[in-house]
């Protein structure tokens, strides 16, 4: 293993671009919800990293296909997934839209993450020049959870393994059982549906002040609400 992260370590909270060319901060991937926050949940999401060699590399095509097939899943299982290359912005946003990938693709350009963690590939083979195909686990606080070598495409996690680390990361979150949400505070904002069955309460009934006006103008512009009073 040519990394100089080990399980265990906090990954860097690097900003990189991404295939949009805008700034982002990899904690701001595993960051809690807005609800998460109302409900007192604050522990955040598990996080996939991939480092891969480049749009031109078949086993990372082969990977990347794969991840594909696991992105929905990711969606409903409060997953998140990131990948880094050394390829410009405009380079991997053609690659994840020949994928059909979902997920952001960040362009480390300049090599100083890749560097920084010690995956550059500085042999003069192939790929020189490029990233260490790595795989990162990470927990919401950016702790190592797993880290898979892949240099030889044996050695990059299946969707299997990706489960089960997911699912023991997330099995440490506060709310991971239903009795985290079967309180009375939690009750009070994701409000039962049963409790609606005869239709909403009245305005005011949670003893919240209810505004009274009439709506003047109404326009949709960018996705832009504007109203008077």
């Amino acid at each position: 293993m040519s990394t100089n992260l080990r399980v265990g370590d906090v990954f860097p909270d690097f900003e990189l671009l991404d295939h949009r060319e805008k700034p982002r901060r990899l904690s701001g991937y595993v960051k809690p919800s807005p609800m998460d926050e109302k409900l007192g949940f604050t522990d955040g999401y598990p996080l996939v990293l991939i480092f891969g060699r480049g749009f031109f590399c078949p086993r990372d095509q082969q990977h990347m296909r794969q991840l594909v097939e696991l992105q929905s899943e990711l969606a409903v299982n409060f997953g998140k997934l990131v990948t880094v290359s050394a390829d410009a912005p405009l380079v991997g946003a053609a690659f994840r839209a020949g994928l059909g990938a979902e997920w952001p693709f960040l362009s480390d350009e300049k090599r100083e993450v890749i560097e920084r963690i010690g995956i550059l590939d500085e042999t003069e083979g192939e790929y020189a020049y490029v990233a260490q195909p790595f795989t990162f686990v990470l927990r919401p606080d950016l702790t190592i959870h797993k880290i898979y070598d892949g240099w030889f495409f044996v050695g990059r996690p299946t969707l299997e393994e990706l489960r089960q680390d997911l699912r023991e990361v997330m099995s440490g979150r506060s709310d991971y059982h239903y009795e985290a949400h079967d309180t009375p505070e939690a009750k009070k904002i994701r409000i039962p549906q049963q409790e609606w069955i005869d239709g909403a309460p009245p305005l005011g009934a949670n003893g919240l002040h209810v505004a009274q006006g009439v709506v003047r103008s109404f326009d949709v512009d960018a996705g832009l609400h504007r109203h008077s009073w």
